[in-house]
């Protein structure tokens, strides 16, 4: 073993033996379910916001953004930040004072829960449907994070892959089944702040090696279409390739799925005071444009590096970004050569990447397990358990969930980080038009919203498998359509069905006027 890997080694141990320590010490105040699963509301608002963009970046952030930048310019990555920040901001503004006083005057700790007491459903399908949506999504999603672990330290240390990647959900599972929601949280505020760091870091050291800002621009120039908002490059042909008006809108939309995703709006349900969400949506929508800003900077200062000969090519298949994606890995490799000091920064960097997947991860676990067992172990099939029972339930259905997600990413050559967009797509189509519509339309009733849950959830389905293979016009991220009709059949089937009853409707006006 080199010295540089001795030095990346020592960083991570000491990264993965805070957050352990992190889920010791929130244990203690994790008593009851509504601690293990919302943590008591009493999140403080910079823990709310932070924890809530960590559990949302996933290491799309440090790898997948960077990877398209670098493989094709700021068109393509530019326009999912965009949609990206669009949808944080919006999601702040218009969810998640309305949700935080809807679910405390509710009781509501879930949000299939949440559905079920907004409106009322006894007959518990809207709790069956939410649950079901966020296991066929979460599970393999879940997956998706022991899988980038499993392959990082693989590709890092040479080190098996399986042996890896359950290394890795051990420690994530451990402070999460410790800790619950709280350690779910306070992690994934220290993990943005590691995130943050380690962009900066790798950007700076990029933009050095590369000759400095002008030879940035400068190594770039000749790329046709790579520096053009329009435009991408095209790494067969060396020429740029239109970026058109749905090309952009596909992108973009990325943005409306942040409504429905559990594991943020959880965080909203969550923080102590509701007064307090406006420093959050300001904390989470700054750290939003310069996380996303910078790592759509480290893909261009990455390829600049590769036209300067300081760095070797990350384009093996010219159709594939899979190579780029290792862009800040290669570069972490690159950094620990030079000293021991480095190293260690390096192996900071390297837990940087860890801490994007555990953030999402450890929060996917927590509403995965809690969709089985207070929604349908407890609520569904009836099962009275008592407190010490339901924390018991609450942790085993967590290592449950992991054990699945462990299954499922086994197989190294898998090709379960495509399924990512599509849960994306799944939960923004699924949860994202029930929450708006349930939060600021008081004619929406119980059947509307089984109806647009169904149908979004479907849509997506269809369109991705049937209808978005034709191409051309139809090539859209099916998150677009799926939206849409989900919309469209709340409206819809909430008119041809009966009125809420006075109870819902006066409950409904009383928090609109709280919020």
């Amino acid at each position: 073993m080199t010295l540089s890997q001795i030095g990346i080694i020592i960083s991570i141990l000491v990264y993965l033996s805070g957050m352990l320590l992190v889920g010791f010490v929130s244990s203690r105040d994790t008593n009851d379910v509504k601690d293990f699963y919302l943590g008591g509301r009493k999140l403080g608002p910079f823990v709310t916001a932070m924890s809530a963009e960590a559990s949302d970046m996933s290491s799309y952030l440090l790898m997948g953004v960077p990877g398209v930048a670098y493989f094709s310019g700021i068109a393509d990555a530019g326009w999912t930040a965009a949609g990206l920040i669009v949808g944080t901001y919006l999601n702040w503004l218009f969810t998640a004072k309305r949700l935080r006083n809807y679910t405390e005057s509710l009781d509501a700790i879930t949000i299939p829960d949440y559905f079920k007491k907004r409106f009322k459903d006894d007959s518990n399908i809207l709790l069956c449907i939410g649950a079901a949506f966020i296991l066929i999504f979460f599970v393999p999603y879940t997956a998706s994070g022991f899988s980038a672990c499993g392959k990082l330290f693989s590709s890092l240390f040479g080190v098996n892959y399986q042996l890896a990647m359950i290394v890795s959900a051990v420690i994530i599972v451990g402070y999460t089944t410790t800790g619950g929601f709280l350690a779910a949280s306070k992690t994934d505020f220290i993990q943005s702040i590691v995130m943050t760091a380690a962009l900066f870091f790798v950007v700076g050291y990029g933009i050095i090696s590369a000759g400095g800002l002008s030879a940035v621009s400068n190594n770039l120039q000749n790329m046709q279409g790579f520096l053009d908002i329009n435009a991408t490059y095209n790494n067969a042909t060396g020429s740029a390739d239109s970026y058109g008006f749905f090309s952009k809108v596909t992108t973009f939309c990325w943005g409306l799925g942040y409504f429905g995703m559990p594991h943020i709006l959880l965080r909203f349900m969550a923080v102590r005071k509701s007064s307090e969400l406006k420093l959050s949506r300001r904390i989470a929508s700054v750290w939003v444009v310069f996380s996303l800003g910078i790592a759509v900077i480290l893909g261009i200062v990455g390829r600049a590096m590769t036209q300067s000969g300081a760095l070797e090519s990350l384009i093996e298949d010219p159709t594939s970004a899979s190579k780029a994606e290792t862009l800040i890995v290669v570069l972490a490799q690159q950094i620990s050569e030079h000293n021991f000091i480095f190293a260690l920064i390096a192996g900071m960097i390297i837990a940087g990447i860890l801490a994007s997947t555990m953030s999402t991860a450890d929060s996917q676990l927590i509403a995965a397990s809690s969709a089985v067992s207070e929604n349908v172990i407890q609520e569904t099939l009836g099962i009275n358990l008592t407190e010490t029972a339901a924390m018991l339930t609450a942790r085993a259905t967590l290592i449950a969930v992991a054990v699945f997600g462990v299954i499922i990413a086994w197989n190294p050559n898998s090709s379960v980080f495509g399924i990512v967009s599509f849960a994306w797509a799944g939960f923004g189509a699924v949860f994202g038009p029930a929450m708006i519509m349930s939060l600021y339309w008081k004619r929406a009733n119980k059947f509307g919203t089984i109806a647009g849950m169904v149908s979004g959830g479907a849509m997506v389905f269809i369109w991705k498998y049937l209808v978005r293979p034709i191409g051309g016009f139809w090539n859209l991220y099916e998150l677009a359509p799926a939206f849409l009709v989900a919309i469209i059949m709340i409206v819809v089937v909430s008119l041809a069905t009966a009125e809420p009853d006075e109870d819902m409707v006066r409950e409904f006006e009383h928090v609109s006027k709280m919020s």
